[in-house]
């Protein structure tokens, strides 16, 4: 079985109908491809048989967390060019794209390397999935149980490992970065601090932070800008590590951490509440109810800022479907919607929409920064979790950044107030002028 490469670039590209963009390197030491690109490294026959029993994404993504392909060289230009092929579904014609595959498949040629592949592949038994997927789950989506479950799969994961991607600051959403000098550690605080000014926060007001993570927002918001403050979170890892550096800050007087469900909140009113990265756990069937919960949330004139990524929207919104890599690896259950949709919801619910600001190319910068984190300390990050683990990240967050800079999908700040009958929403009459930067 020699020249194992050449076989299958030579298959690729008959089923492709083009030439193959990146180079291959096959377990037996051949190389096939266009010199100078980045490599495919395809290290076993286990990773053909991950792909011919789960055709297509979900294979390769086995494949990947398991550790039989790699990839030699620049993973970001590889998976650049590798994703109109995997991760680059027109969503709005699949039954085309359904019959040219099958289309191929017909040809003799074809169905002559697909046997190929076959006996490449060696002895036809499915591998077993790695341990860090998600089994397929049963029962409704998004009840108080499984939504627990699934936040626990992707947080966690262990504190430590965190605090080696995400950095000193501890924030796991979108920076903002003020110029090309700022540091990641800059950023995110600059990215608080603009949410605590968005919400006009002032001392003696009551903030909620949903989805509170490891207690960033809540102690930002309680040392600049003298609020109380309520972190929720569905997390007990993030919980207990947040409940730690309040303490140590010595602002448990001021903050409070809760293991709680948005749902179960019944302490109302505050006078702001912020959710950074957290919408995208709610769910198309739950958006209207997470929405009029915050609404019920605030008091007349209280303000919600809500940081949420967002998707394209699709000409038949049906034909939507969970990325399956995201699904089973990253967050669980997770679900994008379009950012109109998102505000024709927080407007539904009785929200005024104020502002919506569109930070996209931020959060590819963020993500690089994280992905030079984990890289830096690789050996590190594998033993804090596993070696799956730590490839599903580097994957998803290397994938993710390549999608915000190519505005395949983006993040919003979007500003709400609850305003009142009277009208005054007390917001600047200036949009994008937000106010002072902290107390005193």
């Amino acid at each position: 079985m020699a020249d194992a490469a050449g076989r299958l670039t030579k298959l690729a590209e008959e089923v492709l109908g083009s030439p193959l963009p990146v180079r291959i390197r096959a377990w037996d030491r051949s190389e096939s491809g266009p010199p100078g690109a980045p490599v495919l490294v395809i290290r076993n026959r286990r990773a053909l048989r991950r792909m011919l029993f789960k055709p297509g994404e979900l294979g390769l993504a086995r494949a990947w967390v398991a550790g039989d392909i790699d990839v030699d060289g620049d993973l970001y230009k590889a998976l650049d060019l590798l994703a109109g092929m995997i991760w680059e579904r027109d969503d709005d014609a699949p039954k085309p794209q359904r019959a040219a595959v099958l289309r191929a498949l017909a040809r003799p040629e074809i169905r002559s390397a697909a046997r190929e592949l076959l006996a490449l592949a060696g002895a036809p038994v499915p591998p077993t999935p790695p341990a860090e997927e998600v089994r397929r789950r049963r029962g409704p989506l998004h009840t108080l149980r499984r939504d627990k479950e699934a936040i626990s799969h992707h947080y966690d994961v262990g504190n430590d490992f965190y605090a080696l991607v995400l950095g000193p600051s501890m924030v796991y959403s979108c920076a903002y970065w003020e110029g090309p000098d700022a540091t990641l550690e800059d950023a995110q605080r600059d990215k608080l601090d603009l949410i605590c000014r968005k919400l006009g926060l002032r001392e003696g007001q009551r903030l909620l932070d949903v989805g509170c993570g490891w207690g960033s927002m809540v102690l930002h918001a309680a040392r600049e800008y003298g609020v109380r403050a309520v972190g929720i979170t569905l997390s007990d890892e993030q919980a207990t590590f947040a409940r730690k550096r309040i303490a140590d800050a010595g602002l448990a007087d001021r903050i409070e951490i809760r293991v709680q469900d948005y749902r179960e909140i019944k302490d109302e009113p505050f006078d702001a509440v912020s959710s950074i990265g957290m919408a995208e756990h709610v769910g198309r069937a739950q958006y209207a109810e997470y929405a009029s919960a915050l609404y019920s949330l605030l008091r007349p004139g209280g303000r919600l800022l809500n940081h949420q990524i967002a998707r394209r929207p699709l000409s038949d919104e049906e034909t939507y479907r969970v990325d399956e890599f995201i699904d089973r690896y990253v967050f669980p259950d997770g679900e994008l919607a379009p950012v109109g949709r998102t505000v024709g919801q927080l407007e539904e619910a009785g929200f005024e929409v104020r502002d919506v600001e569109a930070i996209r190319e931020h959060y590819a910068l963020t993500l690089r920064s994280w992905v030079a984190n984990l890289e830096a300390r690789w050996d590190e990050a594998a033993r804090l979790t596993s070696a799956g683990r730590a490839r599903v990240w580097r994957l998803y967050m290397a994938a993710s950044a390549l999608s915000f800079e190519r505005n395949r999908i983006g993040v919003n700040q979007v500003l709400a107030v609850r305003t009142p009958e009277g009208g005054g929403s007390g917001v600047p009459l200036r949009a994008r002028v937000w106010g002072s930067a902290g107390l005193g």
